[in-house]
């Protein structure tokens, strides 16, 4: 399975930008489906958005549309989350998640994905 480790995660303000980062290896990278998930505590983990090998297709959770956008290099076997106006609702841990399906569009259920990385923490504050 593929290995996922994700970076970019801090602290900041509403209204302002963060960049997430998954950096992919041991797989065949160009043979996922990458996408994002998010966890704030107390609640389950959600669907966040989606992108397919060719950096063509992509898909977002509703709360994130238009605001957040994903990315792939598949060169560099990184996937990309640009965030813009953030808000307090966007406090969660992110996962990078990679699917064995390439059937799209992808599954929102999180158990659909055997390959998670360790999650980077993101904090809004008003």
């Amino acid at each position: 399975q593929v290995q996922l480790v994700e970076s970019g995660g801090g602290l900041v303000q509403v209204g302002n930008s963060l960049r997430l980062s998954c950096v992919a290896s041991g797989g065949a990278f160009s043979c996922y489906i990458m996408c994002w998930f998010r966890q704030a505590p107390g609640k389950e983990r959600e669907f966040v958005a989606a992108v397919y090998w060719n950096n063509i297709l992509r898909m977002y959770g509703d709360s994130v549309k238009g605001r957040f956008t994903i990315s792939r290099d598949n060169a560099k076997n990184t996937v990309s989350m640009q965030m813009n106006s953030l808000k307090p609702e966007d406090t969660a841990v992110y996962f990078c998640a990679a699917s064995g399906s390439l059937r799209w569009p992808p599954s929102k259920n999180p158990a659909d994905f055997g390959s998670w990385g360790q999650g980077t923490q993101v904090t809004v504050s008003s």
